[in-house]
């Protein structure tokens, strides 16, 4: 089993920027592809970004395309999501997640692993 423990949260008026980090441990062999989910209080878990293993391929939501990055260094074995031009509706519980298989996924179903979550709040 692999741990994820996410950090990097916070609290930033809208325009500003936050990078979270997302650190595995335990069999991280298993830590291969990733993502980031986030969940907004009255509404569903819905996707964010993904990594592949190697960091070649990179996939996100229509709503942070352009505004936030996900980038990973697998010697830390850590997954990072650089979000810039905050705004209000960014404002959720953001998850990180990964998966044995090499190839990233939109779908949360797919990932075997999740860490606890990471609170950002925009302030307008």
């Amino acid at each position: 089993q692999v741990q994820l423990v996410e950090s990097g949260g916070g609290l930033v008026q809208a325009g500003g920027s936050l990078r979270l980090s997302c650190a595995a441990s335990g069999r991280t062999v298993s830590f291969s592809a990733a993502g980031w989910f986030r969940q907004a209080p009255g509404k569903e878990r819905e996707f964010v970004a993904a990594i592949n293993w190697s960091g070649s391929n990179t996939y996100y939501a229509d709503s942070v395309e352009g505004r936030f990055t996900i980038s990973r260094d697998n010697v830390k074995t850590t997954v990072y999501l650089q979000m810039n031009s905050l705004n209000v509706e960014d404002t959720a519980v953001y998850y990180c997640a990964s998966r044995r298989s090499v190839l990233a996924t939109r779908t949360s179903a797919e990932y075997e692993n999740w860490g606890q979550g990471t609170q950002v709040t925009v302030s307008s």
